[in-house]
């Protein structure tokens, strides 16, 4: 694929959080990366979705340098990096992050997502991890760059295949996939599942997880290695 290709790739992946309810305002990023050129593609800072267009989506190397654009990549783009450097050579090649409603609302909490049914085995193995808070210190000194270290400490038990996100505790989702396209699908089925959990809970204070065999039947059908589930 080339760059160009992907700038494409990238911006309809940050249009799609609008149509999938995901973002409002200039909210949120879309990235994309290049593993044979390693450089990523991500979305320009503060840009109205409205107005958003293919000179919006920025080209950076993995040290934060803009090598196509104009406009100033988004504020995040250290935490995209921090991922990419951890993740892109088993294949994760999009990252999305939002404040989608639901799924920041357990962040805020500074709780872990668990998996109540079915619906969330089928994409997330496990309970969706909340990073630590992060330091005062680690706030005022490279506050992007210690968000992506915090998310690779929550993930530092799970293989990021079988879990493609984290929240951020007091901010938000941070999602991956192994293409822009995939991420922002990762992030839809994010918010989906958090909305259940918040209302599962409401029904029910004691309700307790998923049983591990119905969990790992269910996402082995779609991601195992005798996966069976859609077409070959």
């Amino acid at each position: 694929m080339s760059l160009e290709q992907l700038r494409k790739e990238v911006l309809e992946a940050n249009l799609d959080l609008v149509t999938k309810n995901l973002v409002i305002s200039t909210w949120g990023n879309v990235s994309g990366y290049d593993p044979e050129t390693k450089l990523m593609v991500i979305k320009a800072s503060g840009v109205p979705y409205v107005k958003m267009g293919i000179k919006d989506m920025v080209v950076v190397d993995m040290q934060g340098n803009v090598l196509e654009g104009n406009a100033r990549p988004s504020t995040d783009t250290p935490t995209h990096i921090a991922l990419y450097k951890a993740f892109a050579d088993f294949g994760i090649h999009g990252i999305v992050h939002t404040h989608s409603q639901y799924a920041t609302m357990w962040a805020q909490a500074g709780r872990a997502l668990p998996c109540y049914g079915t619906t969330h085995g089928d994409y997330y193995y496990g309970a969706i991890p909340c990073t630590r808070e992060l330091t005062a210190e680690e706030i005022k000194s490279d506050y992007e760059v210690n968000t992506g270290k915090v998310i690779l400490e929550a993930m530092s038990s799970s293989d990021c295949l079988h879990m493609s996100a984290a929240l951020v505790k007091h901010h938000g989702p941070f999602v991956w996939g192994k293409s822009p396209e995939e991420a922002v699908l990762h992030s839809q089925v994010l918010e989906y599942v958090a909305k259940m959990a918040y209302c599962n809970e409401t029904l029910d204070p004691r309700l307790q997880p998923i049983p591990d065999v119905l969990e790992e039947k269910h996402y082995s059908r779609k991601f195992g290695p005798n996966a069976y589930y859609g077409q070959n």
